[in-house]
């Protein structure tokens, strides 16, 4: 029987196809094509009774569910959810919930438009099953109709043209998360990078006077570092404590341990103290792990390894820069010392190559 039809597909010329209705040229082109329906019934033979009705709003939900997900998503990363880290007192810490809400809301939404779909195809298309002999070789014109009616029948099957409750929900979904990376590429470039007026990106806000803070906006005295010890200190100016490219490490030297200081350099270290950038020039990762018997520097993220005694040149990894050295200075406060910067690094920090003078 099947070998009758596929003849008699081949013996029909352009003009009697068109004139067949969509469901037997559908059915026509699949055993053209070597595939059989062996069964295919509407899911609801009646159409437009409470079923369907029941089946369609909860589809339209799961739709409208990820178009408000998308539209969440772009109103908290446009500012609605602070995402700036505050000193202790300064105000309540819920930049933590930033990047998480980021995400579930994000993953909500292509969630819901995955269930949407395949409920779609569950609860509403003709359930069919059929089966399919290979075969090679290119289309002709028959083979070619008659694949634009079984693409027609698919989605007259969809019912999009009748339930527009799903049309414009899975419009509106679609919309909205195909607008979240336009928001997040087109956001990123909108603010400029520099820090205003006089700011430039190859600078820090490190200067010649600016007080050597710990992150609570305590100053760093040299009576608070034990020899071998270390201490992660910031710029103390307004938003240093929160700028990308402050965090510096303060390391004591033991007893006998000499740095071999870069050419200019030989200023920057104050007695036995040294403070280079916490920023591997690697990737940007913190280098903090510091072994002080042997003065190396250790970068978590990638294993590159800084010789302290060296200046903290690379002497492994894939770090290729040394880590720029901070000028320290000593000021007297109420009788006490407390470290200040003399300067600020003499070259860009971290790994961005916008950076680099």
């Amino acid at each position: 029987m099947s070998d009758m039809k596929s003849n008699e597909a081949a013996r029909l010329d352009p003009n009697e196809l068109a004139a067949m209705s969509t469901e037997e040229a559908m059915i026509l082109a699949a055993e053209e094509d070597g595939v059989y329906i062996v069964h295919r019934r509407e899911r609801f033979p009646i159409a437009g009774t409470r079923t369907e009705k029941r089946a369609e709003r909860t589809i339209a939900g799961t739709f409208l569910l990820a178009f408000l997900s998308a539209v969440g998503f772009i109103v908290v990363f446009c500012g609605a959810v602070p995402y700036q880290w505050h000193l202790p007192g300064e105000g309540p810490q819920t930049f933590r919930y930033f990047t998480p809400l980021l995400g579930a809301l994000l993953g909500l939404s292509l969630a819901c438009i995955g269930i949407g779909i395949v409920l779609w195809a569950k609860w509403l298309m003709p359930e069919e099953e059929a089966v399919q002999d290979r075969h090679d070789g290119p289309s002709d014109e028959v083979q070619q109709i008659l694949t634009a009616a079984t693409l027609t029948s698919g989605y007259n099957d969809t019912g999009v043209a009748r339930r527009s409750i799903l049309k414009s929900t899975v419009g509106l979904a679609g919309g909205a998360l195909g607008a979240v990376p336009l928001v997040a590429m087109v956001g990123a470039m909108i603010k400029k990078p520099n820090r205003g007026e006089g700011q430039s990106m190859f600078h820090t806000l490190w200067k010649a006077g600016v007080p050597i803070v710990y992150s609570d906006g305590r100053r760093v005295s040299p009576d608070d570092i034990l020899p071998g010890g270390l201490a992660t200190v910031f710029p103390g100016v307004p938003g240093g404590v929160k700028a990308g490219d402050s965090p510096t490490l303060i390391i004591r030297l033991r007893p006998g341990q000499v740095v071999r200081s870069r050419k200019g350099q030989d200023s920057y270290q104050w007695g036995d103290f040294v403070a280079y950038s916490k920023i591997c020039t690697h990737a940007g990762c913190p280098a903090s792990l510091y072994e002080q018997q042997t003065g190396r520097l250790l970068c978590p993220c990638h294993q590159s390894q800084f010789d302290v005694f060296q200046d903290a040149k690379p002497v492994f990894g894939p770090a290729t820069r040394s880590l720029p050295k901070l000028p320290l200075g000593v000021e007297v406060v109420d009788g006490k010392q407390y470290f200040k910067a003399n300067g600020d690094f003499p070259e860009a920090i971290g790994p961005a190559f916008w950076e680099r003078p």
